[in-house]
């Protein structure tokens, strides 16, 4: 399977369990604050034992496409999102794992990273989506003041219209299984939209591109 097999057979899991939202006239809040007309809710995937297994498979496969696993000593789990999907890969990619929190807790030890990670250590992270890439951003700080060696991000979609640049600057790659390109040209195939609400979404989600 090629990797726009992945994209294409990954859209068309999220859209059998209904992990894609789409509401032209009430608008979604994301993370990243701001409005869509389209969410998409990669959550969902871990109650799907079927569609779970199959979309870690495709991640497996990836990975060992795009990144040199051989030197990745560590999967790294955002909170709360990436913590699942890191448990999963870590045990099928037979590597140790480490969750991040999004900032320091408040008690103990004051960690961000709960786990144990040695020095110099090449981490992996692990998250649902990327939207505009700032909390990866912020969990890459995190694994670097640790004095872990962070480059490479993997997620099961990315929205592809926020956060390419910010990666760029940071020296991050990123890598993904599916995007809203390929979602679109599923619904298209599917005709369960008006041709006018697809042309709102492509309006919304590659205005600027």
């Amino acid at each position: 399977m090629n990797l726009e097999n992945f994209k294409n057979k990954t859209a068309k899991i999220l859209l059998e369990i209904k992990a894609i939202n789409i509401d032209i006239k009430k608008h979604f809040k994301l993370t990243s604050g701001k409005f869509s007309p389209v969410y998409v809710d990669c959550r969902k995937i871990i109650s799907h034992l079927k569609e779970r297994r199959m979309i870690i498979d495709m991640a497996c496969k990836l990975l060992k496409k795009e990144v040199n696993l051989k030197k990745i000593d560590f999967i790294a789990g955002g909170e709360t999102a990436g913590i699942p999907y890191a448990s999963l890969l870590s045990e099928k990619l037979n590597k140790p794992m480490i969750y991040i929190r999004k900032k320091p807790k408040g008690f103990g030890k004051l960690s961000q990273i709960e786990g144990e990670i040695k020095k110099k250590s090449k981490v992996l992270l692990v998250e649902d989506l990327s939207t505009d890439g700032k909390s990866k951003i912020n969990f890459c700080n995190a694994i670097k003041k640790a004095g872990g060696n962070i480059k490479d991000i993997f997620v099961i979609f990315n929205y592809g219209i926020y956060s390419d640049e910010i990666f760029r600057k940071n020296n991050l790659k990123l890598h993904f299984l599916t995007n809203w390109k390929a979602v679109i040209n599923n619904l298209k195939k599917k005709k369960n939209f008006k041709k006018e609400e697809i042309l709102e979404i492509e309006k919304f989600l590659f205005k600027d591109s």
